[in-house]
């Protein structure tokens, strides 16, 4: 392989989707953002024989799992899944395969969030082993146990929303415990929220941004170390609304429906584009 090194690059039309996406991929003989995306992945287009990209639904059938090529365990497979795309690529030189997985984001502008990552407090407690005062603290911030509920911790307080603890509302001991939880395990929250575990983890992320004005489409296509470095960089702190920064990276209570009292993470996935500027 070859490293090519490429910014961000304005094409002419739109393709800020999935199925657009691998179908510029399955047509990388003719189509030049594909093939400015395997170079930047690293490969030499003289030396490869095919490319079959396949779009990865948010839910996959037990059965279709084996059609990936993966044979891990199914729930752990779909938990800690990442990549929307899955693009095989076949290198001539000993019919090597090498298997890229890519997250795509869209955006139609610079202020746009995209949410990386959503569960059950519960389900964070049992990948990431916080405590119960954490596990308590979190609830409380999404609304999953009502304040009036533990109203001998939240002595003195009064909600702004009667429905939820915002984080700079909470006792200072369990504040701070949010806190020091996520700033001394930083890293594998950042890695499971953008990058995930297993054989559908994210190798890529590639940021569509589509410009209505012109109908063209801005991309960036960064290696997820990279990524997550970028949206991990920063401290962890208590944002202006009570929520929680972590680098780049929101936290906050889901709200609205279905599931309202959810955690969620959120980015901005445009934030990519100032790579290239700095």
């Amino acid at each position: 392989m070859t490293t090519f090194e490429v910014g961000s690059v304005t094409a002419r039309g739109g393709f800020a989707n999935e199925k657009a996406v691998c179908r510029k991929f399955n047509n990388w003989k003719e189509d030049e953002d594909a093939r400015l995306w395997l170079k930047v992945m690293g490969y030499n287009l003289d030396k490869i024989d095919s490319v079959e990209a396949i779009h990865i639904p948010s839910r996959i059938k037990r059965e279709d799992v084996a059609t990936l090529g993966l044979n891990e365990n199914f729930e752990d497979l779909m938990r800690f899944k990442k990549a929307d795309a899955q693009i095989r690529i076949t290198v001539r030189l000993g019919g090597v395969i090498s298997v890229e997985n890519i997250s795509l984001k869209k955006a139609n502008s610079d202020a746009d969030y995209n949410q990386v990552d959503k569960r059950w407090v519960d389900t964070y407690k049992e990948i990431w082993r916080f405590d119960e005062n954490v596990r308590l603290a979190l609830k409380l911030f999404t609304g999953e146990i009502n304040p009036s509920l533990k109203s001998n911790i939240l002595k003195n307080i009064n909600p702004r929303d009667n429905r939820r603890i915002f984080l700079d509302e909470l006792p200072d001991d369990l504040k701070n415990k949010v806190i020091t939880f996520f700033e001394n395990n930083k890293i594998l929250v950042v890695s499971d929220i953008i990058k995930g575990r297993g054989g559908l983890s994210a190798n890529w992320m590639l940021v569509t941004r589509y410009n209505r004005d012109d109908s063209t489409t801005s991309w960036i296509l960064k290696d997820i170390n990279t990524v997550m470095n970028f949206f991990g960089t920063g401290e962890v702190k208590i944002s202006p609304r009570g929520s929680l920064y972590i680098g780049r990276i929101t936290m906050q209570r889901k709200g609205g429906t279905p599931d309202p009292t959810k955690l969620q993470f959120k980015i901005k996935p445009c934030d990519l584009f100032k790579i290239e500027i700095n």
